[in-house]
């Protein structure tokens, strides 16, 4: 009889750790959708007014941090209207994320080739 005291008290032991355990990830999937339910939100910065310095400047769709960037869009003249704020958008390995104010999009250009800002 001892026996079966011990084995049911270990079931009843072992079965409250598991509802407890059980109670702990409920929670913790409560605490993650909650969480996941709220956007981030970042204030958008308008790109500052710049002009490609360079006599030519390659404009890429993007960049690969392993390859560098890729699918180029166009090749870009001396004096192009383009964006670019220091500190706000991203540079990669001399690389900018980089506004076309022609066409309006982003694209990456050498950030050497990035001058004259507030010019226009």
């Amino acid at each position: 009889m001892p026996r079966r005291i011990l084995h049911g008290v270990a079931v009843l032991a072992i079965g409250t750790a598991v509802a407890t355990l059980g109670t702990a990830v409920a929670t913790l999937g409560t605490a993650v959708a909650t969480l996941g339910a709220v956007p981030a939100q970042a204030d958008p910065v308008v790109p500052r007014h710049a002009v490609v310095s360079c006599q030519s400047a390659s404009f890429y769709d993007n960049y690969d941090s392993v390859s560098g960037p890729y699918g180029l869009k166009r090749v870009l003249p001396y004096g192009n209207k383009i964006g670019h704020t220091p500190g706000a958008h991203p540079v990669y390995n001399g690389w900018a994320a980089t506004f076309d104010f022609g066409p309006n999009d982003w694209g990456y250009l050498r950030i050497e080739c990035i001058g004259g800002y507030d010019s226009w």
